[in-house]
């Protein structure tokens, strides 16, 4: 009986002595959460010229039959393909093939009557007059589109341009906050640094109706100002 009754009090003397250190876990626990933080994010923003063009011609054709059709689109792809490549360079004008693609036409009972295709072939690099003439000179194909965007050169730079200026931004906001408040510095605790850059199209798709004044002759293009952003958000502790 005694045995028990020392047990049963052994038991509860563990019992009580857990809970004390539960509770003194939980109050460290609660001295540990940090205080005096601040939330904030700051931005840089870059502005360049952009200096790619990139011009995309496209050349359609219908047809009875499939083979035709497909026949008819390989040459003209294979004869503007291969004059622009004559005056290709890397980095000024690079010469890529896009999507080449055949569909049935259907008559209103749903049968086929014939095959439509379209091909296309991009011109694309920094030397904007060889691009633009090598585009006016390709007869067997149109253009559709153009647009201007950054070298991956320009970009890295604008991007590191950008990045200095919201990482002093967030510090000269951080120290200016914790004076405000009274502290005399701060600690950064987390930070996070992202980017977006935003392209301007100069021509969307062109109408077929002006696509033949670019036959034999330059294409008119203008580039655009292109505006890179880095945003810099986290958290700091002021002390």
């Amino acid at each position: 009986m005694k045995n028990a009754i020392r047990l049963v009090a052994a038991s509860a003397l563990l019992a009580s002595a857990g809970a004390v250190f539960a509770q003194n876990g939980a109050a460290v626990a609660v001295a540990a959460e940090p205080r005096n933080v601040v939330q904030l994010s700051a931005a840089g923003l870059v502005e360049v010229q952009q200096d790619v063009l990139v011009i995309t011609l496209t050349a359609s054709k219908d047809a009875p039959t499939l083979a035709v059709a497909q026949t008819q689109l390989k040459q003209a792809l294979d004869a503007a393909l291969t004059e622009a490549k004559a005056s290709a360079q890397a980095g000024q004008m690079d010469v890529t093939t896009g999507s080449f693609s055949l569909s049935p036409r259907y008559s209103k009972d749903q049968k086929i009557v014939g095959w439509q295709g379209q091909a296309e072939l991009t011109l694309q690099g920094r030397d904007f007059a060889r691009i633009t003439t090598v585009a006016g000179k390709l007869q067997t194909m149109a253009v559709s589109n153009v647009m201007f965007t950054l070298s991956r050169e320009s970009r890295a730079k604008a991007e590191s341009e950008a990045q200095s200026q919201a990482i002093e931004q967030f510090k000269s906001r951080a120290g200016e906050l914790s004076k405000a408040f009274g502290f005399a510095g701060y600690g950064l605790r987390e930070v996070s640094v992202s980017g977006q850059g935003v392209g301007v199209t100069l021509m969307g798709m062109v109408e077929r109706s002006k696509m033949a004044s670019f036959a034999s002759a330059p294409v008119p293009v203008q580039p655009g100002r292109e505006q890179v952003s880095i945003s810099v958000s986290g958290t700091v502790q002021m002390r």
